[in-house]
C-alpha cells in the first residue's frame, strides 16, 4: 500500500495553530477536520496539488463540532459531491441544525468577530452525515479505519485510527503541541475548554489512545507527534493539576467569575513551571500564543466544577 498523508495548515488565527489532514491512496481520499469556511479553499488546493479529484473524496471526518474543527463542513461537502461527513451522534445533530451552536458562539465572540473567524456557516444535509458508533470500522482502500470515542474535552468527540498509517487523528483529545513551543523537545498541554471538561474521562482517553495501536498521533493543534508515551506523561501532569482546580470549584462556593480569574493565574503558574522543567524558557511571544488557551482552559475547569455541584447551575 502507498498511503500518503498531507498536513494542511489552515492559517486559523495564525500559522501553525490549526491543521486539517488529507489522506490518499491511488486517487481515493479522506479528510480529517475542515477547520472554518475560510480554510476550505486551502483544503481544495491541497486536493488539486496532490492530484485528487474532488469526486474521489470518500470521507470527511470531524472529530467534534467546535467550529475550528467543523465550521467548514457544509462548504467542503458542496465541493466534494460524493463525500460523507463522519460524526459522533451528539455532534451530528449540531451539524444538521447548527442554530444553537452558532448562537452560543456568537454570544461569546460577537457577530463581527464571529464572521471574521468562521464565516457564514450553513447546515449539513442529514443524508450526507454518517453517524459513527464507538468501535465502528470504516472501509478505505482495502483497510479499515477505526472510530474510538474519546471524552474529556467534549462528550461528542471521537478519534480516528488508520492502521495503514499507524496513526491516530486526535482532534483536541491528546493535547496541543504548537510548533513554536517544541524548540527544546516536546512540550504539550491539554485543552480543558468549555463546556464539557471531565478530568476523569480526559485521563481515560489518554489510555485509549495509547492502547489504539498507533505509533504516531495527528493533532489538530498541531501536526504529527511521534512519542506518544512522553506526550501522555506530560498531559497527565497538566490534567492532574487541572483536576485539582476542578475539585476546588466543585467543592467550594465561589462564583464563576471569581474562579475563572483565580484559575487563569494558577494555570499560568503551573504552565510556566512545567515548561521550565521541560527546559523551555518562555518568551513574550510564547505567552501571547497560549494566552487564549489558558483562559479557555480556566473557563472550562470553573464551568465544569460549578456544574458538578449538587443542584447548582452555572
Amino acid at each position: 500500500m502507498n498511503r500518503r498523508i498531507r498536513i494542511i495548515d489552515c492559517h486559523y488565527i495564525q500559522p501553525g495553530f490549526a491543521a486539517s489532514f488529507l489522506v490518499h491512496e491511488e486517487g481515493e481520499a479522506y479528510l480529517v477536520e475542515t477547520n472554518t469556511l475560510h480554510a476550505v479553499p486551502l483544503l481544495l488546493e491541497a486536493l488539486r496539488e496532490e492530484g485528487i479529484e474532488r469526486e474521489r473524496v470518500r470521507w470527511i471526518a470531524v472529530t467534534h463540532v467546535h467550529l475550528d474543527h467543523a465550521g467548514g463542513a457544509f462548504a467542503l461537502l458542496e465541493a466534494c459531491p460524493e463525500a460523507m461527513v463522519l460524526a459522533h451522534p451528539r455532534a451530528a445533530k449540531h451539524l444538521i441544525d447548527p442554530a444553537k451552536l452558532l448562537a452560543s458562539a456568537k454570544n461569546v465572540y460577537g457577530e463581527e468577530a464571529f464572521v471574521r473567524l468562521y464565516g457564514d456557516i450553513q447546515p449539513v444535509p442529514a443524508d450526507r452525515v454518517r453517524i459513527l458508533e464507538d468501535g465502528e470500522e470504516l472501509p478505505f482502500h482495502g483497510a479499515k479505519l477505526h472510530c474510538i470515542y474519546t471524552r474529556g474535552h467534549a462528550n461528542h468527540h471521537f478519534c480516528l485510527f488508520d492502521p495503514v498509517l499507524g496513526g491516530i487523528f486526535t482532534g483536541d483529545s491528546f493535547g496541543l503541541a504548537y510548533p513554536g513551543l517544541q524548540r527544546n523537545g516536546l512540550f504539550i498541554f491539554p485543552s480543558t475548554s468549555p463546556t464539557e471538561f471531565d478530568p476523569t474521562a480526559a485521563k481515560e482517553t489518554l489510555k485509549l489512545i495509547l492502547a489504539s495501536g498507533a505509533n504516531r498521533a495527528f493533532l489538530t493543534h498541531f501536526g504529527e507527534l511521534r512519542d506518544l508515551n512522553a506526550a501522555s506523561e506530560q498531559l497527565l501532569e497538566h490534567l492532574n493539576f487541572s483536576e485539582s482546580l476542578y475539585v476546588q470549584a466543585r467543592s467550594g462556593k465561589e462564583e464563576f467569575e471569581v474562579l475563572r480569574s483565580r484559575f487563569v493565574t494558577e494555570l499560568r503558574n503551573n504552565f510556566a513551571n512545567l515548561a521550565y522543567r521541560a527546559g523551555l524558557i518562555l518568551t513574550s511571544e510564547d505567552w501571547r500564543m497560549v494566552e487564549t488557551d489558558l483562559r479557555l482552559n480556566a473557563d472550562g475547569i470553573a464551568f465544569a466544577g460549578i456544574k458538578a455541584r449538587p443542584e447548582q447551575k452555572v
